[in-house]
């Protein structure tokens, strides 16, 4: 399940990372947003199996997770997107070897509140929405009301694959970008609790999220498409079309503590705790 990101680079040994805390009996770690409540999960269980280690789990998005990594003050960063170029660039110059591992798929639910008629949309209008185009609900056969757009901060990785695999449609020649009027909103939660509160907001997040407070939406990739909810069944088999795999990343081939708990993350016990938070196992 390992995948070295940095090609090209022999590496006969992998040091163990030098982080801050020299506990080899406690790690950190740090990023997405989206995983923050399944890292939190391992974690609770891998403590609960292995009493004389700590796991530490802190969100702030993926950005934050890679930087932490490359500064060496994280030993597992969690990633809801691929490392990018300049930051395997920078981690290079420091020292750090980006080390990617799979450990989930997650569909992206596009939510709004319970209260609004709307219950599907395709990709075009979706990405008309979050860049301004549609401004108005009664536009696609809603209510009279301005849209409240709500999203991500740009240092969040569901905020990137969003743009590139909504706003940009896989084209890396599109230059589009959300509306100058959206709401950059810090966490998932955030945006739960907005559209929960707010009739005319649309937002999105990692569909372990989703609850009663929110009405996800089916999508379609297009007006001749079937259009699909945000679940499990719809990720595995592929239908759902804003999926997306979740990463742990470690400086090198993973080692110690750092590897028993990503270990223990894709063992058949850490990939049902995939499954009750409400993610797709790789497994």
């Amino acid at each position: 399940m390992f995948k070295k990101v940095l090609s090209g680079l022999v590496i006969l040994t992998f040091a163990t990372c030098a982080f801050a805390a020299k506990d080899k009996n406690s790690i950190q770690v740090k990023g997405s947003d989206t995983m923050v409540n399944l890292g939190q999960a391992w974690a609770e269980k891998y403590m609960q199996e292995n009493p004389g280690d700590f796991v530490s789990v802190t969100g702030g998005g993926s950005g934050t997770g890679f930087s932490s990594l490359i500064s060496a003050t994280c030993d597992i960063a969690m990633a809801s997107r691929n490392i990018k170029e300049k930051e395997i660039t920078l981690a290079k110059q420091k020292g750090v070897i980006p080390f990617e591992i799979k450990v989930a798929m997650d569909g992206l639910a596009i939510v709004v509140s319970p209260k609004n008629p709307l219950s599907k949309l395709t990709i075009d209008q979706l990405a008309n929405i979050f860049t301004g185009k549609i401004k108005n609900w009664k536009e696609i056969g809603g209510k009279d009301e301005v849209i409240v757009v709500l999203s991500r901060e740009v240092n969040s990785g569901t905020h990137v694959y969003f743009k590139e695999h909504v706003l940009r449609k896989n084209d890396p020649n599109s230059k589009a970008e959300f509306s100058s009027g959206a709401l950059m909103l810090s966490s998932s939660q955030a945006i739960a609790d907005e559209v929960a509160g707010n009739s005319a907001a649309i937002g999105y997040y990692g569909m372990g999220y989703i609850s009663a407070k929110q009405k996800p939406i089916m999508v379609a990739k297009d007006e001749k498409s079937e259009y699909e909810s945000p679940t499990i069944e719809n990720v595995v088999n592929g239908k759902y079309p804003i999926s997306r795999p979740l990463f742990l990343y470690a400086n090198g081939q993973p080692q110690g503590l750092a590897k028993k708990f990503i270990d223990f993350c894709l063992s058949k016990e850490g990939q049902d705790i995939v499954l009750k938070t409400d993610f797709v196992p790789v497994k």
